[in-house]
């Protein structure tokens, strides 16, 4: 599943303004479980509640803006070390992203992907980014 995501952000770099890698060695796969399962939680915490009708708070306008965001997070354990850059540019993220779709299917135990929000055409606002993911480095 992360091949696609990863895929489809590297075919659309202009859609990418901002990012933020992270990587933390576990010596066991109870402490990458604990990690993994810790992370799993903090994002889904910063989704909205939907409603009875599946309708998010933050609904698109019938105007678009330039003031609309979706966030993709992508979390993998993976066996053995790897490196990802720190992404404060473009080609930083682009590489983040080429290491993320390189790694073999074999060395991957577990991946989550969350895209946030998850309603279509529902969308974040600058100031919900700046509070949600203050960790996110402008490109």
């Amino acid at each position: 599943m992360h091949y696609k995501a990863t895929l489809a952000l590297l075919r659309h770099p202009d859609y990418c303004i901002s990012g933020y890698s992270s990587v933390d060695v576990k010596r066991s796969l109870f402490e990458c479980d604990k990690l993994f399962n810790r992370f799993s939680i903090e994002e889904r915490s910063k989704f909205d509640v939907v409603n009875a009708n599946d309708i998010g708070k933050k609904s698109a306008t019938s105007q678009s803006s330039n003031n609309e965001y979706i966030v993709v997070t992508i979390i993998v354990v993976v066996d053995g070390v790897s490196k990802l850059p720190p992404i404060r540019s473009s080609a930083q993220l682009k590489n983040a992203l080429q290491i993320l779709a390189s790694i073999p299917s074999r060395d991957i135990k577990k991946v989550k992907m969350f895209w946030n929000p998850q309603q279509e055409n529902n969308f974040l606002t600058a100031q919900e980014l700046l509070e949600d993911y203050a960790l996110l480095n402008p490109i």
